[in-house]
Formats: structure tokens, C-alpha cells, sequence
């Protein structure tokens, strides 16, 4: 899946504009909008004042917004700047979350003003965008940085359409769907964006694992290879700890995730959580020389029901619904390199695995794996399994495995850490680190799916505009591993053995 951002196009006397849009968080899903092609899109008449064309009308059906992800842009932020700038990124996820429900809960304003949605959610995002954008910038620059080129330009978000539906050239008719949607519109709202809460999923996230061939590679071990694993158990979250803050990318914004967390390890992990505390918090891990935070979003099943978090923010005021799954099992798991050995992880090393954002982001840093048990030789990225009778659902992540030597964190949280390549061999100056793999397996009961329609699906907490696709999946990972025990995870992994 490439990039799902899609940049207006221009021409001679006209461009495309999304003109309306709705959809219904809550209870339905995709409305019909109509799309404009308008040298002069202000004009109230409908006529190219300067041609005196008609404006050309098609029923087109939005799904979601795209904003371009500032966060990943933004690889050298001067330290003295990283936490007023995690702060503003946090504003700017705000924002976008703000402007999907807005969207998602004005259906008949739409309907009644094809430039409701321009006028009163895209233009005004683009200009609080613009003002957070430019504190970024100052904010870089006072510190004695520099903001990348063009960041300015990240202002502009643009209204996606449904999957599978194409924006025309400018200036063309797009189809023989004309006029502002009624009927059609409302036969297909169920279908359209499905889920619980209306932002998904939808039949097209899922695939019968049997139908799947056979996927999965591993590189072979080098003659200098580390074989050994180290296990650490820290339970399923028999605790209950939940919260949407994300300590790693919102650092002191409370629902910096606008999606709930599953925690197991370290118990005093928020927002708030200084290295300190992580250092002298309880874990639930059996192990108390690893007092690591291991945090994931929640699995739901969409089967009606209204958790704790329904009227809370990152829960049901945020499109996450239904009851929350807890996972029988959560394997964590140290492994080697197939070229070398390993060093020891930094005490309070960030690793963030996977992709929040990788719908609308696209897959440059997706990593997601789902499977069933059984048939765990064949993963899937952007589709959740059906598993057959018997079977259970599967989530597992391997993470980054490689270190730059030098930092626990970075500006962007990913360019301190990478994956080796195909053959093991981490990118030149980085070191390899025992690779920490996580295996969680769901009793869930599969869902049906009936002239495309899922009853009782599954699917992972996310951002609201991520539309609960599968492929957004992602894991969290801070080290509070003691020395002395980190110090037995790389020896036992370097030495070939079986530890716990």
C-alpha cells in the first residue's frame, strides 16, 4: 500500500476540491459528498466566472483525513526543543482527531451545503495546523535548529476518498452518479465505513488465514551468529493498567495516544512518567531486575457492548468501542543476530515498532503481523485473520534490533534504532542489541461476514482517522532492565542459551 495522501492537482482553468463530506461516528459510516471542478470554487452560482463552464458534479464518498505526519519529518530537533516540540505534534494529532469527528458528526450540514466541509473543517485545519507549525519552527530555530524545507506545506490535509474510488481529472465527469447522493448514499452507509462506532473496520480487513500461502523468511545464521533467547514474564495486564497517554511520542500530554493501552512490566507508565520513576516503579514481571514498560494498543470486539471507556477521550468519544480483549498470552522474548553478537540496550532505550498512522502514512514504517495459531508460517499486514475453528487470533512484532551507539531516543523516535537487513547485518556504525519479539494470542470468536457485512469484528484501538485498520498496528518498548540482568540477557543470548 503506497501513500494514501492525494495532492490537488491543478490545470489551466480548474481544480478539484472536496467539497462536502460526512461521516456518521456512531451509526452508520460513509455519506455521499459532492465533488467540484471550479476555477472560481466561491462562486454561488456555479458558473466559471471566467468561461462561464457549469461546474461538473459527482457523488464521491469520503472516508477519512490526511494530514502529512510532521513528527517523521523532523530527524534533528535540537534537544533543548524535543519537549515543546513532542508537545506541539501532540496539538497537531489534536487537531486532525478533532476535525475527523466534526466531519464524522455532520451529516446533514453537509448534505445542505456542498462547501460545509472546505469552509468549516479542512480550511479551518489547514490554518491551526499552520499556526502550530510555525511555533515548531521557531521553537527549532530559537534552540539552534533548523525546521525542514518545505514543513510549511504540511499545513494542507485532504479529505481521502472511500478505498477503491478515484479522484477524476479536473474538468471531467467523474460518472453517471450525479446529484446529491438520497438513496444511494443511505443504502450504502453500512457497508460504507462499517464498525461499531462507524470509522470501521470493514469487510475488506480481513482474510481467511487458510487461504493464505505460506510467507515467512528467516535469514541464516552466520558462523558468528547469537543464538540464545532470554524470556521475560510479565503477565497479560491481570492488573488492569490502561491509559491513551504515550510516554515516548506525547511526553506530559494526557491522551497523547487518543487510543487506550494495554501495559504489561513497568506500573507507573503515563505521560508523567519521568526516567526516575520507571526506575523505581513495581513491575509485573516475574523477574525484578526488568522493570521494562511493554505497552500495546488494545484489541476490542466490536459486539455492541460499551466498555469503561465509552464516553471517555482515546475510547468511545474517539470511535474505540466495544469490549476490550485481553490476551491470554503475552510472550516477550530477547533473540540474537545472525551475523554477531550483541551489546547491552541503554538503560531507558525507546523503541516504538510499527506504525500508528500507517493508513494514511503508508508503509515506510509499518510492521505489523497477524496470524492465527496454527498457522503462524503466514502473516498477514493489512488484513485481519479469520481464523478456522480451533485457532486464535495472533499478534507478534520483532523489533528494531539494531542501535546507533550513542542515543536512547531520537527526534522522530526511529532513527536511533533500524532493522537489520535481509541477511542480519545491521546499516554501518550501529550495533546490534538483543531483539526483543512479542507474541500475543486472542480467544476471540471469528467474525462473520455476510453480503460484506462483518458482524462482530475485531480490531485495534487507533487514531480515529486510521479507520481501525489492521496495518496500524504497533508496539511500545522502554528498557528499565537493572545492568546486572541486562548484562545476563546479552550474555545468554551470546553464549547460545535458553534463559528466563
Amino acid at each position: 500500500m503506497g501513500r494514501t495522501s492525494r495532492k490537488r492537482r491543478s490545470s489551466l482553468a480548474t481544480r478539484m476540491t472536496i467539497a462536502s463530506a460526512a461521516l456518521l461516528l456512531g451509526g452508520g459510516g460513509l455519506v455521499a459528498v459532492n465533488v467540484y471542478a471550479s476555477a472560481h470554487e466561491d462562486s454561488a452560482d456555479g458558473q466559471d466566472a471566467g468561461s462561464g463552464t457549469q461546474q461538473t458534479q459527482q457523488t464521491q464518498q469520503v472516508a477519512t483525513i490526511d494530514c502529512p505526519d510532521v513528527g517523521a519529518q523532523l530527524s534533528d530537533v535540537p534537544d533543548g526543543a524535543r519537549d515543546e516540540v513532542d508537545g506541539e505534534l501532540a496539538t497537531l494529532d489534536t487537531q486532525v482527531t478533532e476535525a475527523y469527528k466534526r466531519l464524522a458528526s455532520t451529516r446533514d450540514a453537509a448534505a445542505r451545503d456542498p462547501r460545509f466541509v472546505r469552509n468549516s473543517i479542512m480550511d479551518p485545519l489547514k490554518k491551526n495546523r499552520g499556526t502550530i507549525l510555525e511555533r515548531i519552527r521557531l521553537e527549532m530555530e530559537r534552540r539552534g535548529g533548523q525546521a525542514p524545507d518545505g514543513m510549511n506545506d504540511m499545513a494542507e490535509c485532504t479529505a481521502q476518498p472511500k478505498e477503491g474510488e478515484q479522484q477524476p481529472p479536473d474538468g471531467q465527469d467523474g460518472g453517471s452518479d450525479q446529484g446529491g447522493g438520497g438513496d444511494q448514499a443511505g443504502g450504502d452507509q453500512q457497508q460504507g465505513n462499517g464498525g461499531q462506532a462507524g470509522n470501521g473496520p470493514v469487510a475488506a480487513d480481513f482474510a481467511d488465514i487458510t487461504k493464505v500461502q505460506p510467507n515467512v523468511q528467516k535469514p541464516q545464521n552466520g558462523d558468528n551468529a547469537s543464538t540464545g533467547t532470554f524470556t521475560t514474564r510479565c503477565g497479560v495486564n491481570d492488573n488492569k493498567k490502561f491509559n491513551t497517554d504515550n510516554l515516548i511520542v506525547a511526553p506530559g500530554v494526557t491522551n497523547g495516544a487518543h487510543h487506550l493501552h494495554d501495559y504489561v512490566g513497568n506500573q507507573d507508565n503515563d505521560a508523567f512518567s519521568s526516567n526516575d520513576d520507571l526506575a523505581n516503579a513495581d513491575t509485573s514481571c516475574q523477574n525484578q531486575g526488568d522493570k521494562s514498560t511493554y505497552y500495546w494498543p488494545v484489541l476490542r470486539v466490536q459486539d455492541g457492548s460499551e466498555e469503561f471507556d465509552a464516553d471517555k477521550d482515546g475510547g468511545g468519544k474517539e470511535g474505540n468501542v466495544g469490549k476490550v480483549l485481553q490476551a491470554q498470552k503475552a510472550s516477550i522474548k530477547f533473540a540474537g543476530s545472525p551475523q554477531g553478537e550483541v551489546v547491552p540496550m541503554p538503560k531507558f532505550l525507546r523503541i516504538i515498532t510499527g506504525d500508528a498512522k500507517a493508513f494514511t502514512n503508508g508503509t515506510a514504517n509499518a510492521n505489523a503481523h497477524w496470524s492465527c495459531t496454527g498457522f503462524e508460517d503466514r502473516q498477514l499486514t493489512d488484513k485481519y485473520p479469520l481464523c478456522p475453528d480451533g485457532s486464535k487470533v495472533v499478534r507478534s512484532f520483532a523489533f528494531q534490533s539494531c542501535w546507533d551507539g550513542q542515543n536512547i531516543d531520537s527526534a522522530n523516535h526511529r532513527t536511533h534504532v533500524a532493522f537489520a537487513d535481509q541477511a542480519g547485518n545491521c546499516p554501518q556504525n550501529f550495533k546490534a542489541i538483543p531483539q526483543l519479539k512479542m507474541r500475543l494470542v486472542y480467544d476471540v470468536q471469528t467474525p462473520t461476514i455476510e453480503n460484506g457485512q462483518v458482524k462482530n469484528p475485531f480490531a485495534v484501538d487507533g487514531f480515529p482517522e486510521q479507520l481501525h485498520k489492521p496495518i496500524t498496528d504497533h508496539d511500545d518498548f522502554i528498557n528499565v532492565f537493572d545492568d546486572q540482568t541486562m548484562q545476563k540477557v546479552v550474555d545468554c543470548i551470546n553464549k547460545g542459551d535458553r534463559c528466563d
